[in-house]
């Protein structure tokens, strides 16, 4: 009997690159129907979609890298109307009994898909959010650029001739870069100044501090800039979790990053308790039942930033005051106490979550 072929349901997997992605196709049977390899570009992403369902009926399309290479082909299989599921862990024991390359790569990914070991929706990327995620990283450049700058100028300044050392060395840091930005080399050509040894290398010195401040003083306004942006899309994005007790900007913006703009691929708040690390993971054998452990997977940023409210709270909330007194009374310590308070703040994250969905 011959199957036709929008009788067949396909599961794509992609092994996503730079320049390239490489793609697999098989049925619900697990059988493969073929692979080929598709540029990473707009026309490579639609003849990647096409190709795919000209095997049958597409179902699913598993992508590798999500957060990077796979990004933009997430985002457009995923505006095309596409199911994109991710997976970022390779198969290990596929990999060592079969090897490696990328048609494997790809036919692994696939497999993981129909197997229902990756059933993670990657986050959508197109929005408010992604625009705060950049503004981040765009930030924490600028902010350790300007930590290596001052470094840098502080230790040009302590080995500085005594003179300049000793009017600049028991300055504030602030004080210290506007000290600098004013100070005047007896030449911009220090070759002039080649036969004075003394002469050449307090100019030389006064030259690197100005530059070293320059460049402090820019990296500061950036980073200064880029926080009032951030704060400016956080409190118009997610108002209502800037209102929580111990949430500010910064925790915001991260539980924000951590869930994505699609918000409604967290099923629930388990699901995102668990994506936090903050999820107790059963650790029962044998006749040890009912035991649990704590998760050290998740999202570690999205923990920490759990965390910094659990010790706000613990500080100046009544509410949360009374807890820890109730715990303490019945022995719980105060690393365990913190445990139970960063899961109730996850539920409570996760009630005041901006629902947008793109």
């Amino acid at each position: 009997m011959t199957i036709e072929l929008t009788d067949v349901t396909v599961i794509g997997g992609v092994d996503t690159h730079k320049h390239t992605h490489y793609a697999a196709a098989i049925d619900d049977h697990g059988r493969l129907l073929g692979h080929h390899e598709f540029p990473a570009t707009g026309p490579g992403y639609d003849a990647l979609r096409s190709w795919m369902r000209s095997y049958g009926s597409l179902a699913s399309i598993g992508v590798e890298s999500t957060g990077s290479f796979g990004a933009a082909l997430a985002r457009e299989l995923t505006r095309s109307g596409e199911h994109v599921i991710e997976v970022n862990r390779p198969n290990r024991i596929a990999r060592r009994m079969d090897g490696k390359s990328d048609r494997l790569d790809a036919e692994q990914i696939a497999r993981a898909v129909l197997g229902e070991t990756s059933t993670a929706v990657p986050k959508s990327k197109s929005g408010a959010i992604e625009v705060i995620r950049t503004l981040r990283v765009a930030r924490s450049g600028a902010v350790k650029a300007r930590t290596q700058a001052f470094n840098a100028l502080f230790g040009v300044m302590i080995g500085a001739p005594s003179p300049l050392r000793d009017e600049l060395v028991d300055l504030t840091k602030r004080t210290l870069v506007n000290r600098c930005l004013h100070l005047r080399p007896e030449a911009e050509n220090l070759l002039s100044l080649a036969s004075d040894p003394a002469r050449l290398h307090l100019a030389g010195t006064k030259l690197a501090l100005r530059d070293l401040a320059r460049r402090w003083k820019v990296l500061d306004d950036e980073a200064k800039r880029l926080t009032t942006q951030i704060a400016d899309l956080v409190n118009a994005t997610a108002p209502a979790l800037v209102a929580l007790h111990g949430v500010g900007v910064e925790v915001a913006a991260q539980f924000l990053v951590t869930v994505g703009d699609n918000a409604n691929r967290i099923k629930n708040e388990a699901a995102f308790a668990k994506l936090c690390g903050v999820a107790p993971q059963p650790a029962s054998s044998g006749r040890t039942t009912g035991r649990h452990r704590l998760s050290r997977s998740g999202d570690r940023a999205a923990n920490s930033a759990l965390y910094i409210v659990a010790i706000v709270r613990m500080r100046r909330h009544e509410p949360t005051l009374a807890y820890v007194e109730r715990r303490s009374a019945e022995g719980r310590t105060k690393r365990e106490i913190i445990r139970c308070l960063k899961r109730y703040i996850a539920r409570e994250i996760y009630a005041n979550l901006p629902q947008i969905s793109t």
